[in-house]
């Protein structure tokens, strides 16, 4: 199941290929917290709804509320998807980049599958991965010292 719904967002992400968004746009909001290098490697795509990959098996596997639940935002890899309403809401494109840099320690398999046990074991609000990117997302609306958020990631994940 976890490499089909990795060649999900693969073909996901190749579809909205053309209205990517770099983030390097960020790249002064972000400074200190994101190198500039990590968003110009990042794209968000502004979309009516967002994608998810609704398999029967995730569902059976009791995934079924998340894929059911209204988000603002989500992230496939190095690109995340955000609602017409949210586009300027600077806290959740710094959210969904910790949610990138996620993706990027652990590889696309691994956090797909630890993201899966989170919200199986703990719940979307309480899940570890999700908690990270709300504290961190926090951290920077509450104006905290500049931390360079992928190192941080890598380091506490």
């Amino acid at each position: 199941m976890l490499k089909n719904i990795e060649q999900w967002i693969d073909q996901n992400n190749s579809n909205f290929q053309s209205e990517r968004i770099s983030c390097k746009c960020f790249a002064d909001a972000f400074d200190g917290f994101y190198p500039v290098s990590f968003l110009e490697d990042v794209h968000f795509v502004v979309v009516d709804n967002i994608p998810k990959p609704d398999f029967p098996g995730l569902r059976e596997v009791g995934l079924g509320d998340f894929l059911d639940m209204k988000v603002d935002g989500i992230t496939y890899k190095n690109t995340y998807y955000i609602l017409p309403y949210v586009a300027k809401d600077i806290r959740l494109h710094f959210h969904e980049l910790v949610h990138v840099a996620q993706w990027k320690h652990l590889g696309a398999v691994n956090f797909i599958q630890r993201y899966i046990e989170e919200i199986q074991n703990y719940g979307y609000e309480n899940s570890p991965l999700e908690k990270m990117a709300y504290g961190l997302d926090a951290y920077f609306t509450n104006k905290g010292v500049k931390i360079n958020v992928p190192d941080y990631v890598a380091e506490k994940i």
